[in-house]
């Protein structure tokens, strides 16, 4: 039986409501799903997409140890205890506040932001940190206006090292986050031309993205990249802020700086000069662009008072560190014939991020896998300058060496349309009608890239994919 996380009457203080009963279970977590709810899990009935006051008694079927909700909500004869609020995302936030405020003084907190590479450094971070002491992060990415809070209730107040991924949409989204989780360490992995819908300019986003150090607790660091063309704007933020910069990359000014790089087929082998010496380390995950994300890893360890042997022990098990699903995971699937590789990026896509993708796709060698396919979905929020960056990526495509295109989405029919002919497959409205020219196109031999923005629905595909393979080993 998991530990209690939190007790019933902190739980009611830190939410600021009046307590209906008092939970007859242990309190371990908290959720905002009944679906994936755990027995023993708070259900905090936000309002979001949907109501989840809706789905407070089917919470309490599925074990819920109490409810949060508010004030005026109907209790059902099936309901449980219940914290009534003024409102739930505000008491979730307190108790994300509490959660905060209760960890030990040695703590640190990590908060990560970026346009790119969030939340693969937010695993790298939790698997090298995991060495050094108990460590807590979201098992998601979890990084806009309810999944910080949420991340934040969930933490033990045992932990070690918290780490959290902040994220946005618009400009003042990551400063209540910032100050919410109030991290020792901000990091912010790049700045790239993403929801430039929502935007002026790249300058108006690397501004949004200097919110983070609005919360940096007095004496903290911000890690920043020494390679993006915004860094100096960064860092003038910083300072204005009374925060310190360090930073990471292949500039020769980086305080962590990237010395060597061998990219190989499925890990990568690197060579990192920092603060305290040397590192060489393994990553297993391809792509240059994740070399980049570890060396923001090594400059949070650094921020994060660590010596030069715990930074070395911490950096190894990134030896055994893959790519997140939905964000380069790859697999093999066994087919009559041989087998296909599937590269899983279907979480989310921007300009950086898929010409990151087409780049590591050519890293699988020709040997193994034959014929390189990329199946490339919308990359949304990008305003006026939508179709123009989605032409932009054609150069990617033929350097990368792809060999056939499938194609889904309004916008990347612009960009369909102006690599070579030979290279084109098949484009469709949505990602639903790509199904089938997918299943028939994909065979033995096949390394196989699905990459869109979320919106654009590609994870089905990968999904369908492996359907379709299974179906043929039957």
């Amino acid at each position: 039986m998991a530990a209690p996380l939190w007790g019933w009457d902190e739980i009611v203080s830190a939410a600021g409501g009046n307590a209906e009963g008092s939970p007859q279970r242990a309190i371990t977590g908290f959720s905002i799903d009944s679906r994936g709810l755990a027995p023993g899990e708070i259900f905090v009935a936000l309002k979001d997409q949907r109501d989840g006051h809706a789905f407070v008694t089917a919470a309490f079927e599925r074990g819920a140890s109490a409810a949060l909700v508010d004030t005026g909500y109907s209790r059902t004869p099936a309901d449980g205890p219940l914290v009534r609020v003024a409102e739930t995302l505000e008491a979730l936030s307190g108790i994300a506040r509490a959660a905060r405020a209760r960890l030990a003084e040695e703590a640190g907190v990590v908060a990560v932001t970026g346009s790119v590479g969030k939340t693969s450094t937010k695993e790298m971070l939790r698997a090298c940190l995991s060495r050094l002491g108990p460590t807590h992060a979201p098992e998601k990415s979890f990084n806009n206006h309810w999944g910080v809070p949420l991340t934040l209730a969930r933490m033990p107040a045992s932990t070690r090292f918290g780490v959290l991924e902040i994220g946005m949409n618009h400009a003042g989204e990551i400063t209540p986050l910032s100050k919410l989780a109030r991290p020792h360490v901000a990091v912010v992995t790049t700045v790239e031309p993403v929801h430039l819908g929502h935007f002026a300019s790249v300058e108006a986003i690397a501004d949004a993205k200097a919110e983070i150090v609005a919360g940096v607790e007095p004496g903290g660091v911000v890690v920043l990249n020494r390679d993006n063309p915004h860094f100096e704007r960064l860092a003038a933020a910083a300072s204005a802020a009374g925060v310190d910069v360090v930073s990471f990359g292949e500039h020769a000014s980086a305080s962590v700086r990237l010395v060597k790089c061998r990219l190989g087929t499925d890990r990568t082998e690197i060579e990192a000069e920092c603060g305290n010496g040397r590192i060489v380390y393994r990553l297993a995950a391809p792509g240059r662009h994740m070399a980049q994300n570890s060396l923001a890893v090594i400059a949070t360890l650094e921020a994060l008072g660590q010596d030069f042997e715990s930074t070395i022990h911490a950096m190894g098990a990134l030896a055994d560190f893959g790519a997140p699903a939905g964000r380069g995971a790859r697999e093999a699937l066994a087919v009559p014939g041989g087998s296909i590789l599937l590269v899983d990026e279907s979480y989310n896509a921007n300009p950086a991020s898929m010409r990151a993708a087409l780049a590591a796709l050519a890293l699988v060698p020709r040997e193994a896998y034959p014929r390189r396919i990329a199946v490339l979905g919308d990359m949304l929020e990008l305003g006026d300058r939508s179709a123009e960056l989605h032409v932009s990526l054609a150069d990617a495509v033929a350097t990368a060496g792809i060999d056939v295109v499938l194609a889904t989405g309004p916008f990347m029919k612009s960009l369909f349309e102006h690599i070579e002919p030979a290279r084109r497959g098949i484009w469709t409205e949505s990602a639903a009608g790509l199904v089938d020219a997918l299943v028939a196109t994909v065979g033995p031999g096949d390394a196989v890239m699905v990459k869109g923005s979320y919106g654009s629905r590609m994870g089905p595909l990968v999904d369908a994919l492996r359907a379709s393979v299974a179906a043929r080993a039957e």
